[in-house]
């Protein structure tokens, strides 16, 4: 299983935190998503290759920022 990790801006709750995952679930492949807002890790697991601007495409889409470079 592929692992990608993402480092996110404006996660204030376990509220954003639920919004990252369920969008994020919805990509083909994405078996798992893991999101932290005390930390602004999200770490999402895969069954094949996912490109991560697809996945930060999503996030940004919700209205967080995605730290570039992390």
């Amino acid at each position: 299983m592929k692992e990608i990790k993402i480092k996110v801006n404006g996660m204030v709750c376990e509220g954003c935190e639920n919004r990252v995952k369920n969008a994020l679930s919805t990509i083909d492949g994405i078996e798992k998503v893991e999101a932290n807002y005390k930390t602004g890790d999200v770490i999402v697991f895969s069954n094949k290759e996912i490109e991560k601007e697809v996945i930060e495409e999503k996030i940004d889409d919700l209205g967080f920022e995605v730290i570039q470079g992390e």
